[in-house]
């Protein structure tokens, strides 16, 4: 689903040559991740990466959950791995609760991550409660403002 088609609030961001939208009423992780509500599924939450990690990542050529569903999961846990292009990287779970499974969309087409991070091309779902640390899309946009500035003087040091 494009993101211009959905009728949720959407921020706008950008900084040097980076820009991207970020669903407004999603909560995010200092680790680049978003969790969502399942709408008429209480307590189930989505999880995926940020525009900024699959950015950093590439398009995604391999991934793997160690986790079974109904698994019992905490905040900081890695639960797998994912390969892009560009990068490797471990998977974490940023919720305490049951693991309800991955996105089975993946493995009919895992650059969905990438293209559409937010609606479609999530990673899976945990039946619990975000991380305490969890930040709202303000807080989130002043921490990549942050991330994005930290990146580009160290390149220029």
């Amino acid at each position: 689903m494009d993101a211009s088609a959905d009728n949720r609030e959407w921020i706008r961001f950008k900084h040097a040559r980076f820009t991207a939208r970020f669903p407004a009423d999603f909560k995010y992780t200092r680790s680049h991740y978003w969790m969502a509500p399942v709408e008429g599924e209480p307590g189930l939450w989505r999880v995926g990466f940020t525009k900024f990690a699959t950015r950093m990542l590439g398009e995604l050529v391999d991934f793997n959950f160690q986790i079974p569903e109904g698994g019992e999961v905490v905040s900081g846990q890695q639960i797998g791995y994912v390969e892009g292009f560009k990068a490797a990287s471990d998977v974490f779970c940023v919720m305490d609760g049951k693991f309800a499974g991955m996105n089975p969309a993946l493995r009919e087409d895992a650059c969905i991550v990438r293209t559409d991070p937010y609606l479609v091309g999530w990673l899976y779902s945990v039946r619990g409660e975000p991380e305490p640390e969890h930040l709202d899309v303000h807080g989130y946009v002043d921490l990549l403002n942050a991330t994005i500035t930290k990146m580009a003087e160290e390149e220029h040091a």
